[in-house]
């Protein structure tokens, strides 16, 4: 069976709702140095190929990534060529940016989870991601921690959620203050 990991950029609180401008340098260095970032963010491309995301996520994506050519880091070449499925009942087709399938459901994802393949993930989609978190279908979550306190915003896991006991496979300080924190499912 395949992993389902929950990857996500986070506040020290919690939030991941990106209002309020907080993605950004964790100093006030205008020479940010993100390389061993974008390494890190490769990596974990690498030994993927599917990702899932809910449908608004999605119709805010094609409409940004399919168009870009000076992106340097390898997330547009990555988007435009990994194999996408968007978690939907409304959305009727892919608006041209292949390869796409619509799922309908929890259940659909728990039948790619069975089929052969790397890793699959989930990013953004706060709406999805709230609903795959109780479902017991998440195999991980990498969570990129920005050093930053907003107090307010939609957060990860809502109040009341409950999770299985996770174990720390990876923690990573990268040169901008970030840290990755890697959680398995135990």
């Amino acid at each position: 069976m395949r992993n389902l990991v929950i990857t996500q950029n986070i506040t020290l609180d919690g939030v991941i709702d990106a209002a309020g401008d907080w993605f950004g340098p964790a100093n006030d260095d205008d020479a940010w140095d993100e390389s061993d970032l974008i390494q890190a963010q490769t990596e974990q491309r690498e030994a993927a190929d599917a990702f899932v995301v809910g449908r608004t996520t999605f119709e805010q994506m094609r409409s940004y990534w399919p168009g870009q050519t000076d992106d340097t880091t390898g997330v547009s070449d990555y988007l435009n060529r990994v194999q996408k499925y968007v978690v939907s009942s409304r959305l009727e087709d892919s608006g041209g940016w292949e390869p796409t399938t619509i799922l309908r459901g929890l259940d659909d994802v728990h039948a790619l989870k069975a089929q052969p393949g790397a890793d699959i993930v989930v990013t953004g989609s706060l709406t999805l991601v709230r609903e795959l978190v109780p479902s017991g279908l998440v195999d991980e979550y990498r969570l990129f921690v920005y050093p930053v306190v907003v107090g307010a915003g939609r957060r990860l896991f809502e109040p009341g959620t409950e999770l299985r006991t996770l174990e720390t496979v990876e923690t990573r300080r990268f040169a901008s203050g970030l840290v990755l924190l890697r959680y398995r499912v135990a």
